[in-house]
């Protein structure tokens, strides 16, 4: 039996068309499998540190807020805490610096937009400013590169900051690794 052009046409769209639903559906099933996962804030360093010990709260529509907007006068003074403190030496001299922080009120209208490092005295020797809020992953872990800790400081203290309240909350000071 002779097949015509147009019926290899037809075999060759429906086997595209078929390929296209299995690649469909791959894809839906990837969306429902991993859409409760935390994104990251772009940065190439910004997967959680030990983000397999970190819950990551099911979001559901009802956990959903409508937006708000905040009043800094009548704002209530929250601050986000440091839970945990991770000092890694480079080969460079400089260090880098995982930091675990806590803020739960923490929504697209407010949320702890920064960390910093202080030496003993005060002195600021590094700060990671945090794009956006963090509601979906709490608590969570960020990095902070190349940061120079002078050879005569022994421990650092790192302290979060609200978007209105400022710097403080709960610190952790840790030793410097040499």
């Amino acid at each position: 039996m002779r097949r015509s052009a147009g019926s290899y046409a037809r075999a060759f769209v429906g086997l595209t068309l078929g390929a296209a639903a299995a690649m469909a559906l791959v894809i839906i099933a990837m969306v429902v499998l991993f859409r409760d996962l935390p994104t990251g804030d772009g940065d190439v360093d910004s997967t959680p540190v030990g983000s397999a010990e970190l819950p990551v709260p099911a979001r559901s529509p009802e956990d959903s807020q409508p937006a708000v907007t905040i009043d800094p006068a009548s704002a209530e003074t929250l601050f986000p805490d440091v839970l945990e403190v991770v000092v890694e030496p480079r080969d460079d001299g400089l260090f880098w610096i995982y930091t675990t922080m806590s803020s739960p009120y923490d929504s697209a209208d407010r949320y702890a937009d920064a960390w910093r490092v202080l030496a003993p005295d005060g002195t600021e020797l590094g700060v990671r400013v945090l794009a956006h809020d963090h509601a979906a992953e709490q608590p969570f872990t960020r990095s902070l590169r190349d940061v120079a800790i002078p050879d005569d400081i022994t421990e650092i203290t790192v302290e979060g900051r609200d978007q209105l309240s400022g710097w403080g909350g709960g610190t952790v000071t840790v030793p410097v690794p040499r």
